[in-house]
């Protein structure tokens, strides 16, 4: 049985966690170019962890150029099973308030120039983004959140946007109004389409920030009022991810592990050579 390692994907303040031991910094290179940033390892309380800043140390990429294939094949070299993102995000329901954690269970992409699969001409696949999310993933998350005394809300839709421009207030009250989305962000499509096709355990952690341009009382989006709730969201965040060794459980009802299962429908024979080989890590299971 593959032994479990928890990827978390987050700002790069999140690896500052008290009793993580041997920990090493990893330089990795993938067949889809290099991921954001070196990867940092160690093992918490018996757990294997992985730590990958999503924008660079120092905030280098935007959200659009943010090496997402990269980052998913590069995690899995290492031996990441659970991926876990933490992002910032914004807010359509008065009670998903600015401090709160959403674990959302859907999402809606509205990306337009990101690659968003692994597989292409030569080797095309179908993978399954019904269910979106792993719940027992997403569940232990919100549970350690809770035990270190933050408010969550499980369940919900994330609207993920391609920025790095904040909505305008009609976008803002369209998602909100008519399509029914609880929360928006820019950084979780295509993580989770590709964390899907890489056979890993995919849950997102939407810490809110701010209520977008919807909420009356509230006006626009201000960047400096979301720089001092990101502090105290990051403090939970890596308060959150120190319990999340006591809370783990391997159970998954969607079968994250298995997506590709009957996903490849191009014949063998009729395989891109090259194109499978750059597959092997996230693939290789059924292409081989």
């Amino acid at each position: 049985m593959t032994e479990t390692m928890l990827a978390v994907i987050g700002g790069s303040g999140l690896y500052e966690i008290d009793g993580l031991e041997d920990t090493s910094w990893h330089e990795i290179d993938t067949p889809w170019g290099k991921p954001s940033d070196a990867i940092l390892t160690g093992v918490l309380s018996g757990l294997k962890l992985a730590f990958l800043p999503r924008h660079g140390r120092g905030h280098v990429h935007s959200p659009t150029d943010v090496p997402y294939l990269a980052n998913i094949d590069a995690l899995k070299q290492l031996g990441a099973t659970h991926v876990l993102s933490v992002s910032a995000c914004g807010s359509f329901r008065e009670e998903m308030a600015p401090g709160h954690f959403v674990i959302p269970d859907q999402f809606i992409d509205r990306t337009v120039n990101r690659a968003k699969s692994f597989f292409g001409a030569g080797c095309v696949a179908h993978v399954s983004m019904a269910h979106p999310t792993c719940t027992s993933l997403g569940s232990a998350a919100a549970q350690a959140a809770r035990d270190v005394g933050v408010t969550v809300h499980e369940g919900g839709t994330y609207l993920a946007m391609e920025g790095p421009q904040f909505s305008t207030l009609a976008e803002s009250r369209m998602y909100r109004e008519h399509w029914g989305c609880d929360v928006i962000g820019m950084t979780n499509m295509p993580e989770a389409k590709l964390a899907r096709e890489a056979e890993l355990h995919y849950a997102t952690v939407a810490m809110v920030t701010d209520y977008d341009s919807w909420h009356p009382d509230h006006g626009e989006v201000d960047v400096t009022e979301i720089i001092k709730t990101l502090g105290a969201n990051s403090a939970n965040a890596r308060g959150m991810i120190a319990g999340m060794p006591g809370v783990m459980t391997p159970a998954c009802a969607q079968a994250c592990d298995t997506a590709l299962e009957f996903a490849v429908m191009t014949a063998p024979d009729q395989r891109d050579a090259g194109l499978v080989e750059k597959l092997q890590t996230v693939a290789g299971r059924v292409l081989n």
